[in-house]
């Protein structure tokens, strides 16, 4: 598997997303791209992407925001997808439309030579938590920036406001042991929860005006599918899924189990709606 070149403290998150893990993203993303669609929408309407624009999409994944960007800048502008991922990005040139000015590129953020003060936007739905040193990241690509150039991104708020990832991994704590405790900043998803982290970061960086969102949410887990489906996908991806890995089978079905029965009061005809909740953060190159 081709991994990009990148800075060696990226190493582990290079290697997980080049792993099986990085495959089983990607086998899921028809399902993800609709699961996390309502926050798609809300990057691309507080980008303000208008036609003829170039943007950055960073951890672009499986594809459906730089696509959803595109459209947006088409015809004239164009969007460059870049992810640590090859079984992501693989996915991504399959799904996007050959007419969508597109391009991807397997690199990691943090090193990659972008051309200099060329591009308008710099955007991301949950892909830039990932960072050893984000700091450092975010000036790099800041470096791509016309004079003025916009940033938009959105990352997970704390896990007490996301019952929609800690109420089935809950359930799962009662039949194996809790995942090794991660620092507050340490590479993850929750890694951008501190609004003042953030604004540290994004400062050290070099972008100013930075403005952060509360957007609270309610996210479909089973996608349509019922209780059924919203189990399943709690067990193939995500940390539940890390959680239960190497685990006995009959642990696994006690733990499918309990998150089916913590999940049942969510349950709406057949969806699961579980209470999310992300910043929107908005920033200018200075």
């Amino acid at each position: 598997m081709d991994a990009p070149a990148s800075h060696d403290q990226n190493a582990d998150q290079v290697a997980y997303w080049n792993g099986p893990a990085g495959q089983r993203w990607a086998d899921r993303q028809a399902a993800q791209d609709v699961l996390l669609k309502p926050v798609a929408d809300l990057v691309v309407d507080r980008a303000k992407f208008t036609p003829g624009e170039r943007v950055i999409d960073v951890g672009c994944g499986s594809g459906a925001t730089a696509i959803a960007f595109a459209r947006k800048v088409a015809p004239s502008g164009r969007v460059l997808g870049v992810d640590v991922s090859e079984p992501m990005l693989e996915r991504a040139r399959q799904a996007a439309p050959k007419e969508l000015p597109i391009d991807f590129v397997l690199a990691d953020a943090t090193v990659y030579p972008f051309e200099p003060s060329s591009f308008d936007v710099l955007a991301s739905r949950f892909g830039v938590m990932f960072f050893a040193d984000p700091a450092l990241s975010f000036a790099n690509m800041r470096k791509a920036l016309r004079p003025a150039g916009r940033l938009a991104f959105a990352c997970w708020r704390e896990p007490r406001e996301n019952p929609f990832f800690m109420a089935p991994l809950a359930a799962a704590y009662k039949h194996v042991p809790k995942l090794p405790q991660q620092g507050p900043e340490d590479p993850g998803p929750f890694a951008f929860a501190s609004e003042a982290r953030v604004r540290r970061i994004l400062g050290e960086a070099g972008f100013t005006g930075v403005e952060m969102e509360a957007c609270p949410l309610l996210l479909d887990s089973a996608i349509g599918r019922g209780l059924d489906g919203a189990v399943q996908g709690a067990l193939e991806i995500g940390p539940v899924s890390r959680a239960l890995e190497g685990q006995p089978e009959e642990l696994r079905k006690a733990a499918a189990n309990s998150i089916r029965e913590a999940l049942t009061p969510f349950a709406k005809g057949d969806a699961v709606l579980l209470p999310a909740s992300v910043w929107i953060v908005t920033a200018r190159a200075s």
